[in-house]
């Protein structure tokens, strides 16, 4: 059962670029206007946002395109590859901060108009705090990685706005300057963390993690209801994700006096039944003969004993 074009999602990377382009503006304003290093450091997370929402327009693009000839299982991982360009963007972004923060710590110099300037990136906060509960609503709904990433990232840039809405307003009120540079390098050592964590999960999915917990107890209920049948049983069942797209092989192993349609009709259930469970499902089965001990053959070469129901090889 092969997969067809997922839906398109880029209408929400076009809002995650409006907003980006917006706080940019708003943070890049208030840094200008009072000279904070832990307002610029804000505002340069949001470039990082501005250039990782572009990245994940292309990638939503690209796995939104049907299977063909060269990509016969669909182009859903370049959500993965957008979830870890965008990660390194944000470790980037926090060297960079660390920088200047560190240089303003070396050459300490003062702050002007902070009421402004905080007001301004409350208003770019409220902003982004949208967006992201907009792109993370999304994001679980048709298990996009690439929105999940964008609205996780967003969020790192909500706390971070906080984080130095109260370091600068202690700077403002009680005048002491070093606060502003120990600032900015609290916001870069939290977006590292947020930075690192996208690159992760992006690793996660480019190398064929099998699906989530929750995925695979659906599988396993399904089979087993199945596998009731007298002398019906399952082998060598194997999962992977590529973006919202998953994935299932599975040996099915039936008496060897049953007739091919008794067969092609079981291997029917089997693809109806797992596929009412969990959408987007590509299923790949092969039917053997349960009495041949080389039914037991898993496809990476080993042998196992036939067990009393379904087994993940």
């Amino acid at each position: 059962m092969a997969p067809g074009a997922p839906p398109s999602l880029t209408r929400y990377a076009w809002l995650s670029i409006a907003t980006a382009a917006a706080t940019l503006a708003l943070k890049g304003g208030a840094a200008a206007l009072t000279g904070s290093v832990g307002l610029l450091s804000d505002a340069l997370e949001s470039t990082v946002n501005l250039v990782a929402a572009l990245v994940a327009m292309a990638a939503l693009r690209a796995a939104s395109k049907p299977p063909d000839r060269a990509h016969e299982f669909g182009h859903g991982k370049a959500e993965y590859l957008s979830a870890g360009v965008e990660g390194t963007l944000i470790v980037i972004a926090a060297a960079t901060i660390a920088w200047t923060a560190v240089d303003r710590l070396l050459h300490p110099s003062g702050v002007e108009d902070l009421g402004v300037g905080l007001a301004i990136s409350v208003v770019a906060a409220g902003l982004n705090a949208g967006t992201a509960v907009i792109l993370l609503r999304a994001g679980r709904a048709n298990r996009s990685i690439t929105l999940q990433a964008d609205a996780r990232h967003i969020l790192t840039d909500v706390w971070t706005t906080a984080g130095v809405l109260v370091g600068v307003g202690l700077v403002g009120l009680t005048g002491w300057e070093v606060l502003d540079p120990l600032v900015a390098l609290a916001v870069a050592a939290n977006i590292v963390v947020a930075g690192t964590g996208m690159v992760r999960r992006s690793v996660h999915g480019l190398v064929d993690a099998s699906l989530p917990a929750e995925d695979l107890a659906v599988l396993d209920a399904v089979l087993a209801d199945l596998a009731g049948e007298e002398g019906v049983t399952f082998h060598a069942v194997r999962t992977r994700a590529a973006g919202r797209q998953r994935f299932v092989s599975l040996h099915v192993l039936v008496p060897g006096s049953w007739t091919v349609q008794q067969g092609h009709d079981l291997c029917g259930r089997v693809e109806a039944g797992l596929s009412a469970a969990l959408d987007e499902l590509w299923i790949d089965t092969h039917l053997e003969p349960l009495e041949d001990p080389a039914s037991w053959d898993d496809p990476d070469g080993s042998s196992v004993a036939p067990p009393p129901g379904p087994e993940r090889g």
